[in-house]
């Protein structure tokens, strides 16, 4: 048995699943999320505010599904009930940041600006303060959104930018990422 698939998704309060066919419809405070159902091998019920994945049968497709189905459920209950952010830091002089409407206009050391177009159900904050880390000034980016999967793809794109570079750090990293830094050429004249 899955230990993850076992556990039941509990529903927070303004949280509402209906399952309707293959699919399971959430409802809360941050917006609506369906989570499509695999073909065979997984049902779920709803019971007493909580969401429950059983397996149909004990088959390798079916073991294989129930801890995934559940995970899924579980991400689309939070991003209904409290979404989900993730932080970017922009590093470098110069590079700056913007939020217009549904894009966000970079300047990051190119020649031309680079207008990143936000998917749907992704809202970004730029912070005002820049902080300086290793004498670079660094700039907060923070991404929203109910959705994990559309998040995750959206904070990839805009990392792709300009990612981290090891000599000095410049470039668009996750606020938790680590860089390895390399030393670099020493002059010896």
């Amino acid at each position: 048995m899955s230990r993850i698939g076992k556990l039941p998704v509990k529903l927070a309060d303004k949280t509402k699943a209906t399952v309707v066919g293959r699919q399971v419809n959430f409802e809360g405070p941050k917006g609506k999320m369906v989570v499509q159902l695999p073909a065979t091998g997984v049902k779920v019920t709803i019971a007493n505010n909580e969401v429950v994945v059983e397996r149909e049968n004990d088959s390798r497709e079916a073991r294989s599904l129930h801890g995934l189905t559940r995970t899924l459920l579980a991400n689309a209950a939070k991003g209904v009930s409290t979404g989900f952010e993730r932080r970017l830091d922009i590093r470098g002089v110069g590079f700056r940041a913007e939020v217009k409407g549904k894009a966000i206009n970079f300047q990051l050391g190119y020649s031309h600006p680079v207008v990143f177009n936000l998917p749907e159900g992704v809202t970004a904050e730029v912070d005002k303060t820049a902080r300086t880390e290793d004498g670079l000034p660094t700039l907060g980016l923070t991404l929203r959104s109910a959705d994990k999967e559309v998040l995750g793809a959206a904070a990839v794109n805009i990392r792709s930018l300009r990612p981290p570079e090891p000599y000095k750090g410049k470039g668009i990293k996750y606020a938790t990422e680590k860089i390895r830094r390399k030393e670099g050429k020493t002059g010896t004249a």
